[in-house]
């Protein structure tokens, strides 16, 4: 079962994370997301529990406590969706119009 984890503390890191789900059951992995750009924690992560049930006991008990300073946010992950380019194309241009020139006009 795949767990979304939001409002953690910037501080936290991915074992202090998995030692909490722990409690709860075998975690498979657990993950921090960090910006690309500064590899700072954008206060969220994923854990993943190998038993369904044991991943929704965690959610149910760990939902609104707080955790290292924060009240968090316990949740299924829903399924990822690959995003698109921004409906842009290769060339960088929008696909569905005139980007706003000439509006109005004929």
């Amino acid at each position: 079962m795949n767990i979304y984890v939001s409002n953690l503390s910037f501080s936290t890191g991915s074992q202090s994370l998995q030692e909490l789900f722990a409690e709860y059951g075998e975690v498979t992995s657990s993950r921090i997301i960090t910006d690309r750009e500064t590899g700072k924690s954008r206060g969220f992560g994923f854990i993943e529990m190998s038993d369904e049930s044991e991943g929704e006991n965690a959610i149910s008990e760990l939902h609104d406590t707080e955790f290292e300073g924060k009240t968090i946010n316990v949740n299924i992950a829903r399924p990822r969706v690959e995003r698109s380019n921004s409906g842009y194309n290769n060339s960088g241009y929008n696909r569905g119009g005139n980007n706003g020139y000439n509006r109005g006009r004929y």
